[in-house]
């Protein structure tokens, strides 16, 4: 094979096929951003104007083509205006993307112990928000709440959250194996399909993670539900098993100190 046979297979087969590739891949995850955004609406308003300009073009609708190049760039500056809260989270999206994140290791996470303390706040009907720090730092967050730096464990999560102390109300922030703060104040959620019945944690969770890589566990003080919100998305009422093992999963990491009887014990006992 040639000089020139090799260069006319690259120019006709593999440049192309990489071209396809390429394009699928930036089509694909353009639509999960979208659709972890909640940004459909910003595509179908797009989608009706491209619509309608291609329309009047080809059946040659003079007067509609002058009103909408009249009109685009106020079209323009209004969508921007609109859909800003979207926009935003697009570009936070894009700029968190994983593929960004270069040598980025697991953290030790002790998912085992903050699933035991669920468990009993649940029993309790103890209500708790949790935030497990991922890619995205999450410095402004922390800086509402009070610094602990501790590290995680079943006991202290429950001594936070299972009285009525001055911390409770807030979440904790959970980096590896540590708790760097607690009643941290989270931005509650803009979507406007979220269920009447759900409370301000459950709004906090799902706000954060709008615009967060972050995974926020949430026990419901009302009906001790255990859910969990990722990717702009709560799942509501989690068996412990089900909230585990897609801690395990989101987070990378699986217990790395299984808890001790001990701990376990004086857990329940508190």
């Amino acid at each position: 094979m040639n000089y020139l046979t090799e260069l006319w297979i690259m120019r006709t087969i593999v440049l192309p096929a990489i071209d396809v590739l390429l394009l699928s891949f930036i089509i694909y995850k353009g639509y999960q951003i979208l659709v972890q955004t909640r940004a459909v609406q910003l595509v179908r308003g797009a989608a009706f104007i491209g619509v309608t300009y291609a329309a009047a073009y080809i059946f040659e609708l003079r007067t509609l083509l002058w009103l909408i190049n009249l009109l685009a760039p106020s079209l323009v500056i209004g969508i921007l205006i609109i859909f800003q809260p979207e926009l935003r989270k697009i570009f936070t999206r894009i700029g968190q993307g994983r593929l960004l994140t270069i040598g980025a290791g697991s953290k030790p996470y002790q998912v085992d112990s903050v699933i035991s303390a669920a468990e009993i706040l649940s029993y309790r009907r103890r209500g708790a928000l949790m935030v497990f720090v991922r890619s995205v730092g999450l410095k402004n967050i922390v800086e509402t709440g009070t610094r602990i730096d501790a590290e995680l464990s079943s006991a202290l999560l429950l001594t936070i959250f299972g009285h009525d102390t001055a911390l409770h109300d807030g979440a904790v922030t959970i980096d590896g194996d540590k708790i760097l703060a607690a009643g941290c104040f989270l931005p509650l959620s803009e979507q406007l399909d979220v269920r009447r019945s759900f409370g301000t944690r459950h709004r906090a969770a799902l706000g954060l993670v709008e615009e967060t890589d972050a995974v926020v566990l949430v026990v419901s003080e009302e009906s001790g539900a255990i859910s969990l919100a990722y990717d702009a998305s709560l799942y509501y009422d989690l068996t412990p098993d089900e909230a585990r093992k897609r801690l395990q999963d989101l987070l990378g990491a699986g217990s790395t100190q299984p808890i001790s009887e001990a701990e376990e014990v004086n857990a329940f006992e508190l």
